[in-house]
C-alpha cells in the first residue's frame, strides 16, 4: 500500500490555476495519485497505511527560496526550523557572489572572514570541500550521513571565483586570469551548479567590469545555467544598473534572475512602475528575465559593506587597516556621508536608518536592535566614530537593518509576471531580518488574505511553479502525478509570519504540515528528525 494519504485537500497546484479538492497519495517520496472529489464520488477512494485529513487545509508545493543565505546554517542546524516551518522545501544558495565554493586554503579563510556577518565564521562547520561539487556531497551526506533538513540548489558565486583567480585586486584580470574565471565557472556548472551569482556593490566581485561578466555569462549558457546579480545599485542610479546587467545578460545570451529586485532610497519612492515598464520591453524583445522580492521594506546586509569599494581592495584585514588609519578612515567618512559610497548605492548614509542586527563578539551586543545614531547619541559622540568603533571592534562582523524601502514598490513589483519569492534570509545575529523566519507565510497572510494584492493561486505559483522553471526542475513546482512529494500544507485563514523587526525568530501560523521528499519534516505544527534535503543539481 502507499505511504500516506492526504484526504480532502484544497490543492493549489502551483500553475496559477484554480484550486480544487481531491485525495493526493505519496509513496516513495512522489505523488503517485491525485483524486480529485467528482472522481472519488464515483469510484473507490485511494487508501494508504497511513491516512491524514486534511479538510481545510491548502495543499500546495512547497516553497522555493529564491535567495537564501543557509549557506553554512544546513550543515550546522539539523532542525533548520527558520525556513521548515515556512514551508520552504528548497534553497538556492551561493548569491550575491560570495560562498565558500570553489575555494582553496587561502580563498576559504578569506571568504570565511569576509561573510561571518551573514553566516558567522563556521567554527563548528567541517570545511572538507574544496570544489563546487564537494559542498554539494556534503550537502548530500549533510548530518551523519542522512542530509540536511531541505534541499539546496547552489549559484557559482562570481565573487569568490575572482577572488581565487586575482585575489581582492581592484583591476582588469589578465587574458590568463580570465581564462581560470572561465573554468572555474564551467567547473562548478558541471558539478551541479544552477547558474552563476554576483555581488556587484561587495568586494571583490564589484571590481569586474562588464566585459569580464559577459565572458563567464557566456559560459554560463553555454552550461544551460542563468546569471544571477545584486547589480551595482538599489538606490541613486538603481535603473541604470538594472539596464546594465539586463544588456549584459542580452549580449551574452545568458537567461537573467535579479536578485532582491526592489527599489529604495528616497529618490526611488514610487518609481517601481519605472522599473516594470523596463522589464516589460526587455520581455517583449524576447530577454529571458526573472527575479525575486522579499515582501518588506527593510534592507539587510553587513556594516562594512557601505563602505566605498575601494576600501575593501585587498581582503578584510586591508579594510580594517584602513579603518584605523584616522586618515584614511576620513576618506572613507566623507565617501560615505557626503558623497554617497558605492556600497552604500550612490546615497549619503543616514545613519538613523542604519540598525545594528547582530554582532560576532557578544561583548558588543548592547549595541543591538539600536540604530547607530542612537548608539551614537548615548555615547555622545558622532555616529561615523561609533560606526567606525564597532567595526574595528567586532572585526567586521557586524550585520546591518537599512529602513529604506518603500511599501507601494514592493507591491507593484511583487504582481509581475516574472516574480519570484526569496528571504534574502540572513539567519545569524541576536535580532536578524524577520524575513529570515517570516517570508513566506508574510506573502500569504498580509499580502494575499489581508490585502489581496494577490490571489492565493497567482501567489502559490509565484512561490512554486516560477521558480522551478527558472531552475529548470521538471519535476518540482506543483502538484503533479510523478512529480517530487515536496508539500506543504497551510490554512488560508490562519496562515502569516509570526516574525516581527521586536521579535524576529518568532515562527509562523497556519502551517502545520511540511514534506521533504515524501517525508513528513514539519508534523502538527513540530519538527520531526526526517533529514530528507538533498542537493538539487542542474539538470542536463
Amino acid at each position: 500500500m502507499d505511504d500516506v494519504v492526504l484526504r480532502d485537500a484544497e490543492v493549489v497546484d502551483g500553475s496559477g490555476g484554480p484550486s480544487y479538492r481531491a485525495d493526493v497519495v505519496v509513496s516513495d517520496g512522489r505523488i503517485t495519485a491525485i483524486v480529485q472529489e467528482a472522481a472519488a464520488a464515483g469510484c473507490q477512494r485511494p487508501s494508504a497505511r497511513r491516512e491524514l485529513d486534511v479538510e481545510g487545509l491548502v495543499l500546495a508545493p512547497g516553497f522555493v527560496d529564491m535567495h537564501a543565505h543557509s549557506d553554512l546554517a544546513l550543515l550546522r542546524d539539523p532542525e533548520h526550523t527558520a525556513k521548515l516551518a515556512q514551508g520552504v522545501t528548497l534553497e538556492v544558495l551561493g548569491q550575491d557572489g560570495l560562498s565558500y565554493a570553489p575555494v582553496d586554503d587561502r580563498t576559504l579563510e578569506e571568504v570565511r572572514r569576509a561573510i561571518t556577518g551573514w553566516n558567522g565564521y563556521g567554527e563548528d562547520v567541517d570545511f572538507g570541500w574544496r570544489s563546487v561539487g564537494g559542498y554539494l556531497d556534503r550537502l548530500d551526506h549533510g548530518f551523519d550521513g542522512e542530509g540536511v533538513a531541505v534541499n539546496a540548489a547552489y549559484l557559482v558565486p562570481q565573487g569568490t571565483v575572482r577572488m581565487l583567480a586575482m585575489g581582492w585586486e581592484d583591476r582588469r584580470p589578465t587574458p590568463q586570469e580570465l581564462d581560470r574565471m572561465r573554468q572555474l565557472v564551467a567547473d562548478g556548472l558541471r558539478e551541479g551548479a544552477v547558474g552563476m551569482s554576483s555581488g556587484l556593490t561587495y568586494a571583490p566581485g564589484m571590481y569586474a567590469q562588464d566585459a569580464e561578466l559577459a565572458a563567464l555569462c557566456r559560459v554560463v549558457a553555454e552550461h544551460g545555467g542563468y546569471y544571477c546579480p545584486h547589480h551595482r545599485s538599489y538606490g541613486a542610479g538603481a535603473l541604470e544598473a538594472y539596464e546594465e546587467v539586463i544588456a549584459l545578460a542580452r549580449a551574452a545570451g545568458c537567461p537573467l534572475h535579479l536578485a532582491h529586485a526592489t527599489l529604495n532610497f528616497g529618490g526611488n519612492e514610487g518609481r517601481a512602475p519605472e522599473l516594470l515598464a523596463l522589464l516589460d520591453d526587455a520581455l517583449a524583445a524576447g530577454a529571458d528575465i526573472t527575479f525575486d522580492t522579499y515582501p518588506y521594506t527593510a534592507g539587510c546586509t553587513t556594516l562594512v559593506a557601505l563602505l566605498p569599494g575601494w576600501a575593501a581592495e585587498g581582503g578584510p584585514e586591508a579594510v580594517l587597516a584602513r579603518l584605523e588609519d584616522d586618515e584614511t578612515a576620513a576618506r572613507v567618512r566623507h565617501e560615505l556621508e557626503v558623497v554617497g559610497s558605492d556600497g552604500c548605492h550612490g546615497v549619503p548614509v543616514a545613519w538613523e536608518t542604519v540598525e545594528i542586527s547582530g554582532v560576532a563578539d557578544p561583548a558588543l551586543s548592547a549595541y543591538v536592535g539600536r540604530t547607530v545614531r542612537e548608539s551614537a547619541d548615548a555615547r555622545g559622540e558622532e555616529p561615523w566614530v561609533t560606526a567606525r568603533r564597532l567595526l574595528v571592534e567586532d572585526r567586521l562582523g557586524p550585520t546591518i537593518l537599512q529602513h529604506v524601502g518603500h511599501e507601494e514598490n514592493v507591491r507593484a513589483i511583487m504582481r509581475h509576471r516574472a516574480h519570484t519569492g526569496g528571504s534574502d534570509g540572513i539567519l545569524r545575529g541576536a535580532k536578524p531580518h524577520p524575513r529570515a523566519y517570516g517570508t513566506f507565510p508574510h506573502y500569504l497572510g498580509r499580502y494575499v488574505r489581508e490585502s489581496g494584492v494577490l490571489s492565493l493561486e497567482e501567489c502559490v505559483a509565484h512561490l512554486t511553479s516560477r521558480p522551478a522553471a527558472r531552475l529548470r526542475l521538471p519535476d518540482r513546482g506543483l502538484v503533479r502525478e510523478g512529480y517530487r512529494a515536496d508539500l506543504v500544507l497551510f490554512d488560508p485563514a490562519t496562515v502569516a509570519a509570526g516574525s516581527t523587526y521586536e521579535a524576529p525568530r518568532t515562527p509562523p501560523t497556519g502551517v502545520p504540515y511540511v514534506l521533504v521528499d515524501g517525508r513528513f519534516a514539519i508534523e502538527d505544527g513540530r519538527r520531526t528528525d526526517v533529514l530528507a534535503g538533498r542537493a538539487v543539481r542542474r539538470a542536463p
